[in-house]
């Protein structure tokens, strides 16, 4: 039996007259995911703390690894690392600091610049499924990147307890099952796992055992096969609740007139453009994979962002009001919620009243020209929004950080439902709330819609759009790529979200299964993996499998990259290594869709420790490629066969001033071993990229990832190297 890692008995923790545990308890065993459940400010975040020594409770017992953690720094010592809900970075660090903040005692670090930069590189490649340049400045990154960084962070730590806080809550689904397969493997060395998430789908495929809390309390402990939505409901909340959503039916256009039309509509300057009509009564669900322009499409419609092309228009009372921008947005009725809260949506200096009544202020003034707040008749403004999401707080003025995370989630809900829209614009703003607060936000807007309002509900948690809304809008390359009525499938959802056909086997549905059978210790086999395409660089790790023929390609549909004299795993033909200038052939099928242009890269991620370089050794390196060539015949670097426009940049050889080398191809020239030669193909949503003529692999990277929509690669090997590399 596994020996218990974790023994908390009794905890409890207040602050002022807020309790925030009022006596839980929770044993977790070493090799275990143990997930913690409950509802907004039921205490999960501050139970995290305590075990992580962030916080000291009041009374009670902590025992983690037969220690008791008072400050972060004794944590770290016995092996405790903890991600926590709000996504903890330093923007104006790069990555690869953000990566080791906290990690470095008075004097400094002893491990070397070099190791640091391999073991992050590598740890980065295999949760991101794609190489990103550890120099790149970490306020650049999107807020899925960010998310990595910080579980990155703590697993560079080699935790042996591992607590994961609302840690997948900016992730979508191919990200959330590579963190699983990260979660399986610490499990198998024998790491307790303790992840906090309102997202009961995850919760029934990683979790071992389950504590529920319900207000500073524990209310139960389930085992794997008890960990239902129903039963967690039931305990969370009580068993009337839970069949809330249940008994509902999805809302329902109540008439054919337009509320809001967008005509021609594109999210990108390349992507097709597409019409979308919104009707009083509807609930339109928008999903798709991270970076495939859903996001971009609801911003646009609120007038947070502007279109890059079309027209968007509210109609009322037979007018027709043209949405340009965020003020418009707002004078036509539209109200807008973000996920991001921390970025977009709370004054973090404000408390919770002005926090939600904020943009309503102007319509309750009084004072003539004093133009004064009436605060007497926001009061029941605020309390009656209060009450409908059921929020949990102490007094209205104070701070709106004093509020868990859910909380605060809800105050920018009901701050949009207090301006009284006609059109209600939600960018996945269930991030972070708990499932009752989910049924209540159901509700309301079940409630909103019937009173001839309409919502476009944005989520990458298709269960949110069961028995709640009237269509289902899936995005690819920037466009709508699919439409679904009810009763809605998840399983066909996500096959569009993928570009597969309806019955296609969803990656991870099989790897969980196949993982579950390795002893501890074990070596994961290697495995083809199904293709993905997410909209942006994923994940698509290097294997070498020599069986694998042209044909057997060819066959496979999907964004795929062959070169018909190399195939997979095999051997680089001589003619395109060491001296020879020769470029080999390649060809790509599959093409996803708002593709504009592509770009190119070969690197060696082998290179001998004596060369001190911390990074892959860039090979071939285009861009602006146009987006209808399909193929590059052999020998094209640096010739007149290279399609027009075409921009190579300086090879690796140049960077170590190897002569005879210079802009396009540059053949392996392996100096010790067998390296592995790594192709990939970018497809890019711009015809051009601003990338300077000497640059590097890293700018060229942080040029290129930005605007991929997807990438797909294949690795080939040579090596040792026949002939000496020339002496610089």
């Amino acid at each position: 039996m596994p020996a218990v890692s974790i023994e908390i008995s009794d905890v409890r923790k207040t602050f002022g007259p807020t309790v925030a545990l009022g006596g839980v308890s929770l044993r977790a065993s070493g090799g275990e995911v143990h997930a913690i459940i409950g509802g907004n400010g039921s205490g999960k975040s501050t139970l995290a703390k305590v075990m992580s020594g962030v916080l000291i409770p009041d009374s009670g017992q902590v025992s983690v690894l037969g220690r008791v953690a008072t400050t972060p720094h004794e944590a770290r010592e016995i092996g405790i690392a903890n991600v926590f809900q709000e996504v903890l970075v330093a923007d104006e660090c790069s990555v690869l600091d953000n990566l080791y903040l906290g990690a470095d005692g008075l004097l400094g670090s002893a491990v070397s610049q070099e190791e640091r930069r391999a073991r992050a590189g590598a740890l980065m490649a295999e949760l991101l499924g794609f190489d990103l340049g550890l120099d790149t400045p970490v306020g650049d990154l999107p807020l899925s990147v960010k998310q990595w960084i910080t579980i990155a962070r703590a697993m560079l730590t080699d935790p042996r307890v591992l607590i994961l806080d609302e840690s997948s809550a900016a992730l979508d689904f191919e990200s959330t099952e590579r963190l699983f397969r990260k979660m399986r493997e610490l499990k198998r060395r024998g790491t307790a796992i303790l992840i906090v998430t309102h997202r009961i789908a995850e919760l029934v495929r990683i979790a071992d055992r389950a504590t529920v809390l319900r207000d500073g309390r524990t209310v139960g402990t389930l085992e794997k096969d008890e960990i239902t939505e129903a039963r967690i409901l039931a305990l969370i909340a009580g068993p009337g609740r839970g069949t809330a959503q249940g008994t509902q039916s999805p809302a329902a256009p109540l008439s054919s007139d337009a509320m809001l039309r967008l005509t021609e509509g594109r999210v990108w300057n390349d992507a097709a453009a597409f019409d979308f009509t919104l009707r009083p009564g509807e609930i339109v669900g928008i999903t798709g994979l991270d970076g495939q322009g859903q996001a971009d499409f609801v911003r646009a419609l609120a007038g947070v962002q502007p279109l890059a092309g079309g027209r968007i228009a509210v109609v009322r009372d037979g007018m027709a009001g043209a949405v340009t921008d965020l003020r418009s947005a707002r004078e036509n009725g539209i109200a807008y919620v973000s996920g991001d809260r921390k970025k977009e949506g709370i004054f973090a200096n404000l408390g919770i009243f002005e926090n939600m009544v904020l943009p309503i202020f102007h319509a309750y003034r009084s004072g003539g020209w004093l133009n004064l707040v009436n605060r007497t008749k926001l009061v029941p403004v605020f309390e009656w929004e209060a009450a409908k999401l059921a929020i949990k707080m102490g007094a209205p003025d104070n701070p709106i950080t004093s509020l868990s995370g859910g909380n605060q989630q809800k105050v920018l809900i009901a701050r949009a439902f207090a301006e009284k829209p006609g059109v209600l614009v939600l960018n996945d703003p269930a991030r972070g709330i708990d499932i009752g607060a989910k049924l209540d936000l159901y509700r309301n807007l079940r409630d909103f819609a019937a009173r001839g309002n309409a919502v476009v509900f944005l989520s990458s948690e298709i269960e949110e759009f069961l028995n709640l809304c009237s269509s289902v809008l899936v995005f690819r390359g920037g466009a709508v790529s699919s439409s679904f009525d009810p009763p809605f499938d998840t399983h066909v959802i996500l096959n569009a979200m993928f570009g597969r056909k309806a019955t296609a086997l969803l990656p991870g549905e099989a790897l969980a299964a196949e993982e579950a059978h390795h002893f501890e210790g074990a070596e994961a086999p290697v495995r083809d993996r199904p293709l993905s395409e997410d909209g942006r660089p994923v994940a698509r790790p290097v294997r070498i499998i020599p069986s694998r023929t042209r044909e057997d390609i060819l066959n496979q549909s999907g964004f795929l990259l062959i070169a018909p004299d190399i195939p997979q795993g095999a051997v680089i033909p001589e003619r395109f290594a060491e001296a020879n200038r020769t470029s080999p052939a390649l060809r790509w099928q599959g093409v996803p869709a708002g593709t504009a242009s592509f770009a190119l890269a070969v690197t060696d991620p082998d290179l001998p420790a004596e060369f001190n370089f911390p990074r892959s050794f860039a090979h071939w390196l285009v861009h602006d490629i146009p987006g209808h060539v399909r193929e590059l015949p052999e020998g094209a670097s640096g010739s007149l066969a290279m399609p027009s426009g075409v921009a190579e940049l300086n090879s690796d050889f140049v960077t170590f001033r190897i002569p005879g080398f210079g802009r396009g191809w540059g053949g392996p020239w392996p100096p010790d071993r067998q390296h592995r030669y790594v192709f990939t193909l970018y497809a890019l949503k711009v015809p051009r990229v601003a990338v300077p003529p000497d640059a590097d692999l890293p700018a060229f990277a942080a040029a290129i990832l930005p605007v991929a929509i997807d990438q797909t690669s294949f690795a080939a090997v040579y090596g040792p190297a026949r002939n000496p590399l020339p002496t610089p």
